[in-house]
């Protein structure tokens, strides 16, 4: 490859380089927020929030201003379909999320739009409306916070929170 003149082409090139390692060190799912979630069952137990959440997946991320699923997001809420399929008794709530920029409320209305696009996914691929609620909360619950486009992606999601659920046989 020739460059010439003050490598402008090089600093394109460079620039698409750092820019895919920036997004593919973000693309990792983060920790499950602990304010989600049942608690008490450990990860490996069947049935538990904690088995949907670390063996499934709870969140689904989408792209800036967006409320349109990805085709990972897709695949994550088609095995929360067999879950849930599989497990009945818990009803979902479906919490969605957007990122630093914008206002209020356009934020809060994106996070509307996002949890609405999860629910509507479900619903058409099976599960009840009726076991579905679904909460904006905007900005205001960030799972990473700081002036930068890493945490925001992290935070432009919709997270799935189990309730109801497993029933203790005595």
């Amino acid at each position: 490859m020739r460059f010439r003149g003050g490598g402008g082409r090089a600093c394109v090139v460079v620039g698409v380089l750092v820019l895919a390692l920036a997004m593919g060190a973000c693309s990792r799912q983060p920790h499950q927020p602990k304010e989600y979630g049942l608690g008490g069952a450990a990860p490996d137990t069947p049935g538990s929030p904690e088995d949907f959440a670390s063996n499934v997946g709870d969140i689904v991320y989408f792209h800036a201003d967006s409320a349109v699923l990805t085709g990972h997001s897709r695949a994550i809420l088609r095995q929360q379909i067999r879950w849930l399929k599989d497990h009945p008794n818990y009803r979902v709530t479906i919490a969605g999320h957007a990122s630093e920029p914008g206002d209020r409320q356009y934020n809060l209305a994106l996070g509307a739009k996002r949890a609405i696009a999860v629910k509507t996914y479900l619903t058409r691929n099976g599960l009840k409306s009726n076991r579905i609620h679904t909460v904006s909360y905007g900005r205001e619950r960030p799972v990473a916070v700081c002036d930068d486009i890493s945490c925001w992606s992290r935070n432009r999601r919709a997270q799935t929170v189990l309730s109801g659920g497993m029933v203790a046989a005595y």
